[in-house]
């Protein structure tokens, strides 16, 4: 079928300003919500319990430990794994910077690789390289592949490099929880996959994250962590070790516990919501005004980046101009070297640095509809079009 933008008719009048993403909270979930919070039981408890069963056996992982943040997730899992001073971990470049905060504040070094054009995730060729050439001080410790706004990360190279070299895999599926690579699970290939649920993802508790686990042992640890290193057994409570508080509370799980069942529905109206922008947005593909994302089946698409061939500094004209339309746009992610708080990076990384520099994330949540689509890509047409 032929794109239909070029009929498709922007009113004048007033609209509702189309978000980049609108979280999607039944009535249902609110009164959950309202039932915990009338209960009194506002800290850890029965939901919050629930909800780690329900993710584990959606996710078809052995255990999940819920925590308060995906940087929380991120954080709980280095220290589970005993990675800090004297340690590095590799990660993309072109991610949210939490990625690589969370191993500097625990004292390792990130190491930075760049990513691929084609669907923003880790170079898998550059990934080998560096560990195959690592002559730093510090012991490589461990890899985080991104799996950047719902697209899987290469894991089967990824594992095939940890595996012959010693490292640990921690997924950052913050973006990814839904998503599959040849039908397993985003989460379930390393010793932990990390979730977000931030309003951006679409499953969300307002803030909120969870950590999934292969190893019972593991993530009893991970339990600790979150509650100040405590463990209780039948003779009461006992501070195993110095930890954080990163629990999540139980009226955000009830919250959580509403979503999960619609989840794959709502990926499913996403994937669909894709396609139409594949389409719409071609003719201004082939024309060389911006480049398109490589389409996955199995991607849950959290957010929808395009890349801009434009100069950089015309990406803000154009969120501008899209915001004037009532359409809600942004950047898609940061370059880690280019932000430069890491350290000198190893490699250049200019794809990363392009991304940063010239993505553009456009609406997409799953109460948009084609015609939201057809009016996103009308509206570039006239902003792009000499």
């Amino acid at each position: 079928m032929k794109p239909t933008y070029q009929n498709f008719r922007i009113s004048s009048k007033a609209r509702i300003m189309l978000k980049l993403s609108l979280p999607n909270i039944s009535e249902s979930a609110i009164n959950a919500v309202a039932q915990v919070l009338r209960s009194g039981q506002l800290v850890h408890g029965s939901e919050c319990d629930a909800f780690e069963q329900e993710l584990a056996a959606y996710l078809g992982c052995m255990d999940v430990v819920l925590v308060s943040s995906g940087t929380a997730a991120l954080h709980v899992a280095l220290l589970a794994l005993d990675i800090g001073p004297g340690d590095a971990v590799i990660v993309p470049d072109f991610t949210f910077p939490a990625t690589a905060n969370v191993v500097a504040i625990t004292g390792a070094r990130p190491l930075i690789v760049d990513v691929l054009s084609s669907d923003y995730t880790i170079d898998t060729v550059q990934l080998e390289r560096l560990v195959q050439t690592w002559q730093g001080p510090e012991r490589l410790r461990a890899i985080i592949p991104v799996h950047e706004f719902g697209c899987m990360a290469n894991m089967e190279a990824i594992l095939d490099i940890s595996g012959t070299y010693g490292l640990a895999v921690i997924e950052d599926a913050a973006c990814a929880l839904g998503a599959k690579l040849k039908g397993q699970k985003a989460g379930t290939f390393g010793e932990a996959g990390c979730f977000s649920f931030h309003p951006r993802k679409t499953l969300t508790t307002g803030e909120g994250g969870a950590i999934a686990c292969k190893s019972i042992e593991l993530a009893a640890r991970m339990r600790r962590l979150r509650n100040h290193g405590i463990e209780r057994n039948f003779d009461g409570v006992h501070f195993r070790e110095p930890a954080t508080n990163y629990r999540l509370t139980n009226f955000q799980a009830a919250l959580g516990r509403q979503q999960l069942p619609q989840l794959d529905d709502w990926i499913q109206v996403r994937r669909k919501l894709v396609k139409d922008y594949l389409q719409e947005l071609t003719p201004l593909s082939q024309r060389g005004l911006l480049c398109l994302p490589k389409w996955q089946e199995e991607h849950s698409w959290q957010t929808f980046m395009i890349l801009l061939n434009v100069p950089p500094c015309r990406r803000t004209e154009i969120i501008e101009q899209l915001k004037l339309k009532s359409i809600e746009s942004n950047l898609g992610a940061q370059s880690l070297s280019t932000i430069g708080i890491y350290g000198q990076p190893l490699q250049d990384c200019p794809i990363g640095a392009t991304l940063y520099r010239q993505g553009l994330a456009l609406p997409l949540y799953e109460r948009m509809t084609t015609d939201d689509v057809k009016l996103v890509a009308a509206s570039l047409a006239l902003i792009l079009s000499p």
